[in-house]
């Protein structure tokens, strides 16, 4: 068991490595925060710490595209993100289920899948036809994965990507998934009395290394291969996946 003071350095060290990791690549907080954390916590306390920095930083990064952008992406989405934020909020109560020992199992096997799909760079089309089949089957996913094991990134990342959005869309399209996921987590976690007034304070302290590490991410964004550091993060989130998964 650890002490107070080794869990706090635990988390910030987390939250600036997690947000340096989004400031690089753009994703990747609420998946490096839940690596992470969960070796020092049960998942469950684990997701309701990343609640306000995974819910601001995505949100921002929604809002900051144009304004045309975020009204037809809305358009388009709304059938994936409403089959996202109902799963997650029915699923949340999964990361209860039986103790730590179960959703950090299923952790790390969310985690090494969501790492061999990064590392393989796997690119599917879908065509359009099947979008409106697809995109609520996807979210309905995500929330199911989301709700058991905080991950927002799979299958939502994969699915995203194989819509082929431009860069810039591709980019608000992930903030927004992630922001429905976050709140819809949140919501589930409240319910079930594991996201109180006090851990939506400590949730809120997170926030600020986060934000330190995302600056510093952007700050090495324009002066490092994105390429070369995202298979790094995908090796060690391999890793990590199995360590919690065994």
């Amino acid at each position: 068991m650890l002490d107070i003071n080794t869990v706090f350095a635990v988390v910030v060290a987390t939250f600036i490595l997690a947000g340096f990791v989004k400031g690089v690549v753009g994703l990747g907080l609420p998946t490096v925060a839940m690596a992470l954390l969960a070796l020092a916590m049960p998942p469950v306390h684990a997701a309701a710490l990343l609640i306000v920095p995974s819910a601001v930083t995505n949100l921002w990064q929604f809002v900051a595209g144009p304004r045309g952008s975020r009204a037809r992406l809305l358009r388009r989405l709304w059938p994936m993100m409403l089959a996202s934020g109902a799963a997650t909020w029915i699923a949340a109560g999964s990361l209860l289920a039986d103790g730590p020992g179960i959703a950090g199992t299923a952790l790390g096997i969310a985690l090494a899948l969501y790492a061999v799909v990064g590392l393989t760079e796997v690119r599917v089309g879908i065509p359009a036809r099947l979008e409106p089949l697809l995109s609520p089957i996807a979210g309905a996913a995500t929330g199911l994965v989301a709700g058991a094991t905080g991950i927002l990134a799979v299958p939502s990342v994969p699915y995203l990507q194989a819509l082929e959005l431009d860069r810039d869309d591709l980019v608000q399209a992930l903030g927004l998934s992630f922001t429905v996921s976050t709140l819809a987590l949140a919501g589930g976690l409240a319910q079930s009395g594991e996201f109180d007034a006090t851990r939506a304070f400590g949730s809120t302290l997170a926030l600020f290394p986060a934000l330190a590490g995302m600056a510093m991410g952007q700050w090495l964004r324009y002066r490092i291969a994105a390429r070369t550091f995202r298979r790094c993060f995908f090796v060690a989130l391999f890793a990590l996946g199995l360590h919690l998964a065994f």
